[in-house]
């Protein structure tokens, strides 16, 4: 994917000057907590945890909004931290994936009527907010169609910030709760540049409401070099290109560059033909099989010729497609006070607008991570190691590269009595591996994801037996 990367950046003061009107706009929305409660999803079994979603404008010049929504703790809410989780492409949805499929309180079943429980839900732990960004991803907005031709790292940032404050307007007693940010692939651009903004923000702020703790991020595009050398070097090492290929990549591809020659195209092209018709997003699984009319059966490939990308994957593999037959239900949109101004499209998983239109793109999260380890937040990477578009690999080149002092020796960690997968323990950063998982985690294996989890919040090491 070529971006151009034009890093712009918002003043400080503008957002603090922002803050200042929403702080003077409270009594207004005091009520919107209870309007925005949702009752029950249909299809839903019984539960005893609050649900809410709804909108938060963060833009009323240009009619921008974003869609969340919050399922709380299933036990003491009101002593357990608050959770953003963000989904990447950039483009895809935290309702169809993070919500629906990975942490999740609630999995749709195969007809798109009905909910079921998952039990390794991460509410078991935390209260957990689903935010659907940037604009034009899922039910998120903007009366400006321009808006969806011209977003990028930059303005995403900076409209999840601004969400930040105001939800916490509608929701006060989270504010001062310990608070974390979640998510996988290309969300490893979105947590931490939020991250960096609301740490900036708590800095410069008499009151800060947030009280940022830090982020774990999996999967995550970090670099866009070591990105691209290690994704290429997993697909050679796990034999999903010939040596002739590899080659040819690293030979004719410059990765430092944002512009491409067709010696490299023809070459990441014949790798594909390589891979033959497989889920890059988790290479040992079955792809998605859905019947025709003459009742033959089609697979469903439908990968980019990119990294930052994800389709269909998973022990079901066509669990995203229940995800969008239940999100266009009338019903389900009116529970959860969805599409209130008709948007004028189907509600979708991921965004080929966005994905296409994405404006600006940070070549490289190394120089943030360095900041924010040196601000002393507490600070998660992962990795599932059957993943072949942001593989275990990459992350590794990418997070050698900050040269960080080892403080716990590579070891294997523990879930259920079997090796979960591997992690180091270095000053200021995290990183595991998890055994057998694919790009989305949390789908894959979610007993040793909770695991994952829970440690990360409690801020100890991962189990040794």
């Amino acid at each position: 994917m070529e971006v151009l990367q034009r890093r712009s950046t918002h003043s400080l003061a503008l957002v603090l000057l922002l803050v200042s009107l929403i702080t003077g706009t409270i009594g207004v929305v005091s009520n919107q907590q209870e309007l925005d409660r949702i009752s029950a999803l249909p299809g839903q079994p019984s539960v005893g945890f609050s649900q809410f979603s709804g909108y938060v404008t963060v833009n009323e010049d240009h009619g921008r909004a974003l869609f969340y929504w919050l399922t709380e703790a299933i036990t003491h809410p009101e002593k357990k931290p608050l959770v953003l989780w963000l989904n990447g492409g950039p483009g895809c949805s935290s309702v169809a994936y993070g919500a629906s499929e990975e942490i999740g309180p609630f999995r749709i079943n195969k007809t798109g009527s009905s909910l079921y429980l998952n039990r390794y839900s991460w509410n078991t732990e935390a209260n957990l907010l689903f935010l659907e960004s940037p604009i034009g991803v899922g039910f998120s907005y903007t009366n400006t169609s321009s808006n969806l031709e011209d977003t990028g790292d930059e303005r995403t940032a900076h409209d999840n910030l601004i969400f930040m404050i105001r939800w916490m307007s509608i929701f006060p007693q989270y504010k001062y709760r310990d608070f974390y940010i979640a998510g996988e692939s290309y969300a490893g651009h979105y947590v931490p540049q939020l991250a960096k903004k609301i740490h900036d923000y708590d800095k410069q702020s008499a009151n800060p409401i947030i009280n940022f703790k830090g982020f774990i991020v999996g999967n995550a595009v970090t670099d866009n070099l070591h990105d691209n050398v290690g994704t290429v070097t997993f697909w050679w090492s796990h034999s999903m290109i010939s040596d002739r290929t590899y080659h040819s990549i690293m030979s004719h591809c410059n990765f430092t560059s944002e512009k491409t020659n067709k010696k490299c195209e023809d070459a990441y092209s014949y790798a594909a033909t390589e891979f033959g018709a497989i889920d890059r997003y988790s290479i040992y699984t079955p792809t998605c099989m859905v019947p025709l009319n003459n009742n033959s059966t089609l697979k469903i490939i439908r990968f980019k010729n990119t990294f930052l990308r994800r389709r269909i994957s998973g022990y079901d593999p066509c669990t995203e497609n229940y995800a969008e037959k239940y999100y266009n239900r009338k019903d389900v949109q009116e529970a959860m006070h969805a599409n209130l101004t008709g948007i004028p499209y189907r509600w979708t998983a991921c965004s080929d607008v966005l994905y296409k239109n994405w404006n600006d793109y940070q070549f490289s999260m190394l120089p943030t991570y360095k900041e924010l380890i040196a601000a002393g937040l507490r600070i998660w990477v992962f990795s599932g190691d059957t993943d072949s578009v942001v593989p275990v690999t990459a992350t590794r080149f990418s997070l050698n590269h900050l040269n960080l002092t080892v403080k716990t020796r590579w070891y294997p960690w523990y879930s259920g009595g079997q090796v979960g997968g591997r992690t180091e323990v270095y000053n200021g950063l995290t990183f595991a591996t998890v055994r057998g998982a694919g790009h989305e985690v949390p789908l894959f294996q979610p007993k040793r994801a909770l695991t994952l989890f829970q440690s990360f919040l409690a801020g100890r090491e991962l189990p040794k037996s």
